[in-house]
């Protein structure tokens, strides 16, 4: 668990049960292929991913980053 995740609440909506058809039967042989939706949530997720990651290296550099120089007299 990440200390932000604490604090912030992070979205529910990360998974849509019922869009979800990976259930696989004994009687199923074939791969199961994608469709044009499925390939357009995955890059919304990997775009909203990446973005969280940035906004994460954001918060670390701020906490763990060089603190300002104090002002000379």
């Amino acid at each position: 668990m990440i200390l932000n995740e604490l604090y912030e609440r992070s979205p529910g909506a990360y998974q849509d049960l019922s869009a979800d058809n990976s259930q696989t039967t004994l009687d199923s042989l074939r791969k199961t292929r994608l469709t044009l939706r499925q390939i357009n949530k995955l890059r919304q997720m990997n775009s909203i991913r990446e973005f969280e990651f940035k906004e994460k290296l954001k918060n670390i550099r701020k906490q763990y980053g060089a603190a300002a120089a104090a002002p000379a007299m």
